[in-house]
């Protein structure tokens, strides 16, 4: 199966789950994205992979308009319906890949992506493409779960993700993912990183499937009792397996002068 129609088919059945989970709809969580994107009222800002539109509708007060990109259609239609419900006028979407984006360079103030990169095939293109349509000096906001330095953690790590959604790619490590940015031709300007504690059973009904989860249930809790931890804490506690994920929160800028 290509990757994104797999990408398509998976969000497509979670888009209900997803859109509601606690986790990821936390507005503390959203808060700090919006700051670190620091938008100002005359700012065109892109949101990539934009799914159920959580920081869409949290950026549209704070800028004059706000694109919503998803490959998935059902993903925006969660976020046109919940960008109508707050009565926000100042957003569009579109449909379409990360590795092409149908935008015209240097032309958005400010690019934002969250939860993205590790669905992506090859993070090159996408965050290629975001850095084109940035104008030199514009802000760069990417926030993603990172796994460990340890290559085999890394790894166990990615397998575990990749069983309960084989739309998952790859979590990047943090320095991989910081060299990548700069790659892209992207300044940190700051970085700020910090564990999010999950319990399996919460995580693992995002993606819908029970017969999927069942067989990564056995296998998550057959590590943590071998205190296999996977860079991620994995553990048991009080009889449920529990883990973090480490997020990495990035603001960067396009230099002036870069293209």
């Amino acid at each position: 199966m290509d990757h994104d129609e797999r990408v398509r088919q998976e969000f497509t059945r979670q888009s209900d789950h997803f859109a509601s989970a606690a986790k990821i709809a936390d507005s503390q969580l959203t808060k700090r994205f919006v700051d670190a994107v620091a938008p100002q009222p005359g700012w065109r800002v892109l949101d990539v992979a934009c799914g159920p539109g959580l920081v869409t509708v949290a950026l549209a007060p704070h800028a004059r308009e706000v694109v919503g990109l998803d490959l998935t259609p059902e993903m925006l239609n969660k976020a046109r319906q919940r960008c109508a419900a707050a009565g926000v006028r100042n957003v569009r979407f579109e449909q379409g890949s990360a590795s092409d984006l149908p935008f015209d360079a240097n032309s958005f103030d400010a690019v934002v992506t969250r939860l993205s990169l590790h669905h992506f095939d090859d993070p090159v293109a996408p965050l290629a493409q975001m850095a084109r349509v940035l104008r030199p000096g514009g802000r760069f906001v990417v926030a993603d779960v990172v796994s460990s330095e340890d290559p085999e953690e890394s790894a166990l790590h990615n397998a575990i993700e990749i069983l309960r959604d084989p739309s998952h790619v790859r979590m990047l490590p943090a320095s991989e993912l910081l060299a990548l940015l700069s790659d892209a031709g992207l300044e940190v300007v700051e970085r700020a990183t910090w564990d999010m504690h999950r319990e399996f059973e919460e995580w693992a009904q995002i993606v819908d499937d029970p017969a999927r989860v069942a067989p990564v249930r056995t296998i998550a809790r057959t590590l943590a009792k071998l205190g296999q931890h996977a860079g991620t804490g994995l553990s048991l506690a009080d009889g449920k397996v529990v883990f973090f994920r480490r997020w990495l929160l990035v603001t960067a800028r396009k230099a002036e002068g870069s293209f």
